[in-house]
C-alpha cells in the first residue's frame, strides 16, 4: 500500500526518527495499519538498556503519532508542502509489554473525531497480536 518513499512523500520526519517502515491497510477517515521493523541497530538501544535493550515507550508513541499523521494526510489529501499535522496532546498512554530487537511493531490509528483541522485518533501498537501500547491523541493540522 505504502512503502518508506511513500511515506517520505508525507512525513517530514527523517531517519533516525521516521518511526513507521511501510503502510499495508487503510480505510479513507476510517484506518491505518502500519509496522516498524523493530532492529538491534537503532541507536536508542546503546542507552535503552545495555544488555536489556527496550524500545523506549515514548518513540513507541511517537511511532503511532506518525501513523495517525498519515492517516490525516491521507484521508483529507493535504498537501504536505503546505500542511504539517501537529501533535497536541496525548491521552491515555498505557504501555503494556516491553517491545524487542526483532519485534514487528504493528501500529493501528484510528479516526475518532474529525472536524476542521482537529483530528482525534487511537492508536495502538501490537507485537504478534498482543497490544503492548495504545493511547489517544489529538493532531492539528497548520499551513
Amino acid at each position: 500500500m505504502m512503502d518508506i518513499n511513500d511515506i517520505q512523500k508525507l512525513l517530514p520526519h527523517r531517519y533516525p526518527f521516521l518511526l513507521v517502515d511501510r503502510v499495508t491497510e487503510f480505510e479513507p477517515d476510517k484506518k491505518l495499519v502500519g509496522f516498524k521493523n523493530v532492529t538491534f541497530n537503532e541507536q536508542f538501544f546503546n542507552g535503552h538498556f545495555p544488555g536489556q535493550p527496550v524500545m523506549p515507550g515514548v518513540l513507541i508513541l511517537e511511532a503511532l503519532a506518525q501513523s495517525c499523521a498519515l492517516l490525516a494526510y491521507k484521508s483529507s489529501g493535504l498537501d504536505p508542502k503546505e500542511n504539517v499535522v501537529y501533535l497536541m496532546s496525548i491521552d491515555g498512554a498505557k504501555f503494556r509489554k516491553p517491545v524487542v530487537p526483532g519485534d514487528r511493531l504493528t501500529l493501528t490509528a484510528e479516526v475518532l473525531r474529525h472536524k476542521g483541522p482537529i483530528w482525534k485518533h487511537r492508536g495502538v501498537a501490537t507485537v504478534d497480536g498482543q497490544v503492548v501500547a495504545e493511547a489517544e491523541f489529538l493532531a492539528t493540522v497548520a499551513k
